[in-house]
Parts: C-alpha cells; sequence; structure tokens
C-alpha cells in the first residue's frame, strides 16, 4: 500500500484531534504510530497518556512548555527544540519503524521560522513509500499543500474560549 501526506491547517479546532483518530485507525488494524510534537511541550495531555497505555503509538516531545499557551516569548525560546525535533523525525521516518507518522504543530514550527520549508519538502519527497505522513499546524505554506495528497482546512466559526471556557481535560488536550 502507498503510504500519502496529509495536512491539517487552518485556525479551527481539531487539527492534532484529526490526526489522533487516523493514528487510532491505524493502531485498530495493527499498525505502529508515531507523533513528533513541534513547539508544543507540554506533557500532561491526553495523548502522553495515551501513549504511556499503548505500545505501538509513541510520542516525542522536545520542547519544554508548562502551559497550553503559546506565546511570543516561547516561541523565541522554542527554536533549538523544534530543531531537535525535526532531527528526529527525520531519523524516526528513515528508519522505518513505524506505519504513520504524524508531525503535530510542523506548519506552525515553518511559518515561525523554526523549520525550513525546503527541508519538510524534501522529508515529503524522500519518504518512505509505504509510510502515511501527516503534518498539523496553523498557516501550512502552499508549497507544503501542494505536495501533500490530503488537505483539510479547519476553519473557526465559534469556540468556548471566547466565552472564557478554557481547555479542558480529554477534550481540548
Amino acid at each position: 500500500m502507498k503510504g500519502l501526506v496529509h495536512v491539517y491547517t487552518g485556525c479551527g479546532k481539531g487539527k492534532t484531534t484529526c490526526s489522533l483518530g487516523l493514528a487510532l485507525r491505524a493502531l485498530g488494524w495493527g499498525r505502529r504510530v508515531c507523533m513528533v510534537q513541534f513547539i508544543k511541550g507540554w506533557g500532561d495531555t491526553g495523548e502522553s497518556r495515551f501513549a504511556a497505555l499503548c505500545p505501538d503509538f509513541d510520542l516525542v516531545q522536545t520542547a519544554e512548555n508548562k502551559t497550553l499557551s503559546i506565546t511570543k516569548d516561547y516561541v523565541e525560546q522554542a527554536g533549538e527544540a523544534c530543531r531537535e525535533a525535526f532531527r528526529k523525525a527525520e531519523e524516526i521516518i528513515r528508519g522505518g519503524s513505524y506505519d504513520l507518522v504524524i508531525l503535530d504543530e510542523i506548519n506552525g514550527a515553518v511559518d515561525y521560522g523554526l523549520v525550513p520549508e525546503e527541508a519538510v519538502l524534501e522529508l515529503i519527497k524522500n519518504k518512505p513509500g509505504p509510510l502515511e505522513l501527516v503534518l498539523t499546524g496553523r498557516n501550512a505554506r502552499e508549497k507544503i499543500m501542494a505536495a501533500a495528497d490530503y488537505v483539510t482546512e479547519m476553519k473557526l466559526i465559534k469556540h468556548p474560549y471566547d466565552r472564557g471556557i478554557k481547555a479542558r481535560k480529554g477534550t481540548d488536550f
């Protein structure tokens, strides 16, 4: 089976959640999944708890962020962590141990200038044939979307945060 490339982008909620749905489906068929998180570094999330319970789902985080907030100051400090995440992603993809690799928030890392767009395009171009590859995050670049097989844009219409409702365990993280 030929693996395809997915891009989940846009300002709406659901990019990471969508990729995790695909991961669940792959795991159900006995496939191995790895999620590499860029920018995000908060360790106590539903996906990190799931990774601890599921031997076929690995989660790689290199950034250290103690809150769910992604501030400008945090992004400026996250550069080296994002470059390390990209190095790990390259190793993971070349290693061939996984059927599905999710590069969570890589589009944001590219948008912030923390990971070079050309490096991501090379990664897509040189991925192993059967590997399913997912790239999530806001502001996906046109060239990256052109290189993908699936592109889905999440559009924000309404969000509880606008009414003061904070992120909730098990739904938002």
